[in-house]
């Protein structure tokens, strides 16, 4: 069981809205910022991550709780980690928290489709990249125990006709 990736970035004045506190969509940018050095501190900065694996890991969800709201110049602590391995796709949970007092202001997850570099169509995740992000990675049992049901629950369903345009 690994632990999360974090790092400190401050609101900046650009980062906030009308009422002077952090605008939504500014998590996004900051999750962004914090998946981007761990993919670097594993080896595998976007410079190279992509022809390395031979896939793109793109977003197919990204839900964001807000908690409480920082205002300019507050700092924060920015926590992700791998929270589900599925075949296709994973999961990276994330969770800001003022550095100082560490009030949590927001958590959530994005979920990631690996697909190919040229007709991006969903490709099995690389073994390089579950490896790589390995340290980062967190899995409650409780998900555990939901994927096991899922895995078992897909496995005996019919499969459907793929009619995905050629």
């Amino acid at each position: 069981m690994g632990s999360p990736f974090t790092i400190r970035e401050r609101v900046r004045w650009i980062d906030c809205d009308a009422a002077q506190i952090i605008y939504y969509g500014a998590y996004a940018r900051f999750f962004e910022i914090a998946e981007t050095e761990m993919y670097r501190s594993i080896g595998l900065p976007y410079a190279v991550a992509f022809s390395r694996l031979q896939c793109f890991p793109i977003r197919a969800a990204f839900h964001c709780e807000y908690r409480h709201p920082p205002t300019v110049d507050d700092p924060m602590e920015i926590a992700i980690w791998v929270s589900h391995w599925g075949n296709t796709s994973f999961t990276v949970s994330f969770r800001f928290t003022h550095a100082e007092s560490g009030v949590l202001l927001a958590e959530g997850y994005c979920r990631q489709v690996t697909v190919g570099l040229a007709d991006k169509k969903k490709l099995p995740i690389p073994d390089l990249l579950r490896t790589a992000l390995e340290p980062y990675t967190m899995i409650a049992a409780t998900d555990a125990a939901a994927t096991d049901a899922a895995a078992t629950d897909a496995a005996a369903s019919p499969q459907l006709e793929d009619r995905s345009a050629p």
